[in-house]
Protein backbone atom coordinates (compact mmCIF):
# COMPACT_ATOMS: atom_id res chain seq x y z
CA UNK A 1 0.00 0.00 0.00
CA UNK A 2 1.25 3.60 -0.57
CA UNK A 3 2.71 5.66 2.13
CA UNK A 4 0.54 8.40 0.85
CA UNK A 5 -2.52 6.59 0.68
CA UNK A 6 -2.00 5.45 4.64
CA UNK A 7 -1.37 8.66 5.36
CA UNK A 8 -4.47 10.33 4.07
CA UNK A 9 -6.28 7.44 5.86
CA UNK A 10 -4.70 8.03 9.31
CA UNK A 11 -5.57 11.59 9.25
CA UNK A 12 -9.54 10.45 8.21
CA UNK A 13 -10.16 8.44 10.72
CA UNK A 14 -8.41 10.82 13.50
CA UNK A 15 -10.75 13.06 12.14
CA UNK A 16 -13.71 11.14 12.09
CA UNK A 17 -12.95 10.26 15.94
CA UNK A 18 -12.57 13.89 16.71
CA UNK A 19 -15.67 14.91 15.45
CA UNK A 20 -17.60 12.05 16.67
CA UNK A 21 -16.16 13.34 20.43
CA UNK A 22 -17.31 16.43 20.10
CA UNK A 23 -20.54 15.57 18.94
CA UNK A 24 -20.87 13.00 21.74
CA UNK A 25 -19.49 15.66 24.47
CA UNK A 26 -22.18 18.51 23.25
CA UNK A 27 -24.91 16.30 23.26
CA UNK A 28 -24.75 14.38 26.76
CA UNK A 29 -24.67 17.38 28.97
CA UNK A 30 -27.50 18.98 27.07
CA UNK A 31 -29.85 15.42 27.38
CA UNK A 32 -28.70 15.32 30.97
CA UNK A 33 -29.74 19.20 31.97
CA UNK A 34 -33.08 18.30 29.75
CA UNK A 35 -33.80 15.03 31.77
CA UNK A 36 -32.86 17.04 35.27
CA UNK A 37 -35.66 19.45 34.63
CA UNK A 38 -38.50 18.25 36.86
CA UNK A 39 -42.01 18.10 35.55
CA UNK A 40 -44.94 20.63 36.84
CA UNK A 41 -46.95 18.86 39.03
CA UNK A 42 -50.43 19.45 40.64
CA UNK A 43 -49.99 20.44 43.92
CA UNK A 44 -51.61 17.40 46.57
CA UNK A 45 -55.08 17.35 47.16
CA UNK A 46 -56.46 18.92 44.46
CA UNK A 47 -57.91 17.93 40.92
CA UNK A 48 -57.40 20.32 37.78
CA UNK A 49 -57.75 20.89 34.35
CA UNK A 50 -55.25 23.69 32.53
CA UNK A 51 -55.59 24.98 29.11
CA UNK A 52 -55.46 28.17 26.42
CA UNK A 53 -58.85 30.12 26.44
CA UNK A 54 -61.10 29.52 22.79
CA UNK A 55 -60.61 32.75 21.19
CA UNK A 56 -56.72 33.86 22.72
CA UNK A 57 -53.99 31.95 22.72
CA UNK A 58 -52.00 34.92 25.21
CA UNK A 59 -54.98 33.72 28.11
CA UNK A 60 -54.45 30.40 29.99
CA UNK A 61 -56.22 29.04 33.04
CA UNK A 62 -56.27 26.49 35.63
CA UNK A 63 -60.01 25.36 37.19
CA UNK A 64 -59.29 23.44 39.86
CA UNK A 65 -61.34 21.40 42.55
CA UNK A 66 -60.07 21.35 46.71
CA UNK A 67 -60.58 17.20 46.77
CA UNK A 68 -58.09 17.35 50.37
CA UNK A 69 -59.48 17.60 53.60
CA UNK A 70 -57.82 21.34 54.70
CA UNK A 71 -57.95 24.75 52.84
CA UNK A 72 -55.78 24.93 49.97
CA UNK A 73 -54.37 27.95 47.73
CA UNK A 74 -53.20 28.06 44.23
CA UNK A 75 -52.74 30.21 40.97
CA UNK A 76 -51.67 29.61 37.64
CA UNK A 77 -48.20 30.14 36.43
CA UNK A 78 -47.69 30.84 32.27
CA UNK A 79 -44.46 30.26 30.62
CA UNK A 80 -44.45 32.59 28.25
CA UNK A 81 -41.84 32.51 25.94
CA UNK A 82 -39.99 35.66 24.78
CA UNK A 83 -42.01 37.46 27.31
CA UNK A 84 -41.81 37.52 30.78
CA UNK A 85 -43.87 34.87 32.67
CA UNK A 86 -47.34 35.40 34.37
CA UNK A 87 -48.82 34.58 37.59
CA UNK A 88 -52.43 34.07 37.74
CA UNK A 89 -54.70 35.81 41.12
CA UNK A 90 -54.45 33.31 44.52
CA UNK A 91 -57.33 31.49 44.43
CA UNK A 92 -57.97 30.03 48.21
CA UNK A 93 -60.82 26.72 48.13
CA UNK A 94 -62.04 24.70 51.32
CA UNK A 95 -62.22 21.04 51.22
CA UNK A 96 -65.15 20.64 48.04
CA UNK A 97 -65.08 23.60 46.13
CA UNK A 98 -63.92 24.64 42.46
CA UNK A 99 -62.17 27.58 41.57
CA UNK A 100 -60.56 29.25 38.21
CA UNK A 101 -57.19 31.51 38.21
CA UNK A 102 -56.23 33.05 34.83
CA UNK A 103 -53.40 35.18 33.71
CA UNK A 104 -52.84 36.37 30.12
CA UNK A 105 -48.87 36.96 28.30
CA UNK A 106 -48.01 40.01 26.64
CA UNK A 107 -49.09 40.06 22.63
CA UNK A 108 -45.36 40.94 22.14
CA UNK A 109 -44.06 37.44 22.65
CA UNK A 110 -44.69 34.06 21.29
CA UNK A 111 -47.77 33.34 23.24
CA UNK A 112 -48.12 30.04 25.78
CA UNK A 113 -45.10 27.93 26.39
CA UNK A 114 -46.61 25.88 29.13
CA UNK A 115 -49.17 26.42 32.04
CA UNK A 116 -48.49 24.81 35.48
CA UNK A 117 -50.41 25.40 38.39
CA UNK A 118 -48.40 26.72 41.32
CA UNK A 119 -49.57 26.32 45.24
Amino acid sequence: MNKLFKGNAVRTLARGAAVTGLTVALAVPATAAMAAAPAAAIPPGLSCDTGKHAIDDYTGYALCANNGSATQTFWVHLVCGWSPDVDGEHVTLRPGESGQSTAHCAGLGTGIGEIQVRP
